[in-house]
């Protein structure tokens, strides 16, 4: 088989619409999403926030080392981003009422939703990955800091907070205090993204290894390897899919009507490109059990791991 999971590669349209190896590529398409809707959106909010955030990530930020998780990078917070911003205004062509100053805050939560996983400049124990199980309060800890630092107001933060917390996936919608029903829905809308934006990554089968290694560090689940992993994840799609179309509202409905209006395409694209990863994974499953690696070629991550490998051995 080649790079291009060849069962399935057809369609994968979405890939190929933006740049997502570019952080500013994917800032410059919401910034036209939004403003398909609101010409004068006032922007800059939300640009301050992302330019703090990448350089979060990329280790600019006084008091902050450079993000260690290969899974939890820079590239799923900008994937979230944009799946957010997709999200709404989807939910605004089919009628949701939204106001400018809730969706900046929207996008403001997506873009700080995994600060959580950066360390202090003085943590050289192990990596980001150490905190998956108490990130999303670390990642409202940054916020919160944030929004204190830049005189933002604390009901911002509540909002944005509360909206943060919609991305635990054991999360209980029902039982945090919005404020009122948009809040709520944005809250699910960044639910949502956040799981549509990884699955549908078209490396996304390959990034998962990177995750098994996240997750053995966290102590998330008991996991035994690499393999295991891919093997329960068509079970973890299931559950996605039950999450989406229940806690979460079925807010992806909203895809097919941005596509449609930005696009000119009368499908959801996410929908399809994670459902081309569950087959080619079940492809992989049935045939390939022993060398499942060399079927993954996409983003160079199996070098990677093994350059990581290779690195830790020598310094052993």
């Amino acid at each position: 088989m080649s790079e291009e999971h060849t069962p399935a590669a057809d369609g994968m349209q979405i890939s190929k619409l933006v740049d997502m190896e570019n952080p500013h590529a994917v800032l410059d398409e919401v910034r036209t999403i939004v403003c398909r809707t609101f010409p004068k959106f006032d922007f800059e909010p939300v640009e301050r926030v992302f330019t703090e955030v990448v350089g979060l990530f990329r280790g600019e930020c006084h008091g902050y080392g450079k993000c260690n998780t290969q899974y939890h990078d820079l590239k799923h917070t900008t994937d979230v981003l944009l799946a957010m911003a997709r999200l709404i205004h989807g939910a605004i062509l089919q009628g949701e009422t939204l106001s400018p100053k809730n969706i900046a805050l929207g996008l403001i939560s997506a873009l700080f939703h995994d600060t959580g996983y950066i360390q202090r400049w003085d943590d050289h124990s192990g990596t980001g990955a150490k905190y998956t199980l108490v990130h999303i309060r670390r990642s409202v800890e940054f916020m919160e800091r944030y929004f204190t630092q830049n005189g933002s107001s604390r009901t911002d933060f509540r909002h944005c907070a509360n909206m943060l917390h919609c991305t635990g996936f054991s999360a209980k919608i029902n039982e945090i205090r919005f404020e009122n029903g948009a809040f709520e829905q944005l809250g699910k809308m960044l639910g949502t993204a956040d799981l549509l934006g990884q699955m549908a990554d078209r490396a996304y089968l390959e990034r998962l290894l990177f995750l098994y290694y996240e997750f053995k560090e966290g102590q998330v689940g008991e996991y035994t390897s690499e393999f295991d992993l891919l093997r329960r994840t068509l079970g973890f799609c299931d559950t996605v899919k039950k999450r989406l179309g229940g806690e979460l509202g079925g807010v992806n409905r909203y895809m097919i009507s941005h596509f449609s209006n930005r696009w000119n395409i009368d499908r959801d694209l996410y929908e399809e490109a994670i459902e081309k990863n569950r087959d080619y994974l079940r492809y992989l499953l049935l045939n390939h059990k022993k060398e499942y690696r060399d079927y993954l070629k996409r983003g160079g991550v199996v070098e990677k791991l093994t350059a990581i490998r290779d690195a830790k051995t020598l310094l052993a």
